[in-house]
């Protein structure tokens, strides 16, 4: 017997299998199908790891799965980036990225083995920090203004140590070479350690690092930080006045970054941007890291994109003049 349906019944049956669909839909969006793997281009205990793992723990129950960290060091982070941007659809896979491996390695390495346009989505900015302006105690200099005027009268002394040469405090010291008119020497270190080993031991008079990076050693007495880059200043170090407060026009600063491969589809990309950023606006975190030397940051993946096109617009001129090439 053949069984109709009455056009109110239909509708009604309709409206109702619609509702099921949406409601199981919207079970999906709020859950991952599986762990979640954040993977982080450098070893164990940098800055960029103490911050992966941080949010890992807080994140793990607002998803509702597993969230591990995964170290895959090699090429400066850009060894990460290759082996990511090939992650399947399926794969639940986000790395912290920074803008050494997502804005300079493109511009400076021909084939850097991805694009960072095409082969990654924005997902949320966590972090930001700061690059410092340091001098060692053999100069005996207390402000940034006495070290202008030094470096104006005998430009030759304008030699910037750096972490290394290609890094963002290499290129943030031609900045400030632009803001005092002076063309300093580029002197690149095999990292912050033997910049700071240098910098305290007197060999070095001046050097330019992250502000975390310095940061214990001005507490220690053993440099002093004369100005650091944030448009204000470092809520851990309050007494360190900004390069706009010392006179020069200038700021700038560095970030930490989730991305995604351009497989993960935009719900998931989506379900991931809106989590970590509750995760962000925990008051645990945000003391925890300030703590290890890291301004938090809560940021939506709008928001994020936003900050990418502004920042590549700043560095990108900076990179390209200076003809930098590894």
């Amino acid at each position: 017997m053949a069984i109709v349906f009455s056009r109110r019944k239909l509708t009604a049956w309709c409206i109702a299998a619609f509702a099921g669909f949406a409601a199981v839909a919207s079970a999906q969006a709020q859950n991952l199908d599986g762990p979640l793997t954040l993977v982080v281009g450098y070893a164990p205990g940098g800055s960029t790891d103490r911050m992966a793992r941080l949010i890992a723990e807080r994140l793990s129950p607002k998803l509702g799965v597993a969230v591990t960290v995964e170290n895959r060091p090699g090429e400066g982070g850009r060894l990460a980036a290759k082996q990511i941007k090939r992650a399947t659809a399926a794969e639940n896979i986000l790395m912290l990225g920074n803008p050494a491996v997502m804005l300079i390695a493109p511009l400076v390495i021909k084939d850097a083995g991805y694009d960072p346009d095409k082969d990654f989505v924005p997902v949320s900015q966590v972090s930001s920090y700061d690059f410092a302006l340091a001098v060692g105690n053999k100069l005996q200099l207390d402000r940034a203004m006495f070290l202008v005027g030094r470096l104006w009268a005998h430009p030759e002394e304008a030699v910037f140590g750096v972490p290394a040469t290609g890094s963002l405090p290499h290129f943030f010291g031609l900045m400030v070479g632009d803001a005092l008119s002076v063309q300093p020497q580029i002197k690149g270190y095999g990292g912050s350690a033997p910049l700071s080993a240098d910098l305290s031991g007197g060999s070095l008079p001046i050097a330019i690092d992250t502000l975390d990076s310095l940061y214990a050693q001005h507490v220690a007495g053993k440099i002093r930080i004369l100005a650091v880059s944030g448009k204000k200043r470092a809520s851990f170090a309050p007494s360190v006045p900004t390069f706009r407060e010392a006179g020069m026009k200038i700021d700038a600063d560095g970030w930490n970054t989730f991305f995604a491969p351009s497989s993960m589809p935009q719900p998931k990309v989506q379900l991931l941007a809106t989590k970590i950023r509750e995760v962000m606006q925990d008051p645990g975190l945000q003391k925890a890291a300030d703590a290890l030397y890291i301004t938090p940051v809560v940021s939506t993946a709008a928001e994020t994109a936003q900050m990418l096109k502004a920042y590549r617009q700043q560095w990108e001129p900076v990179v390209r003049r200076s003809g930098f090439a590894p």
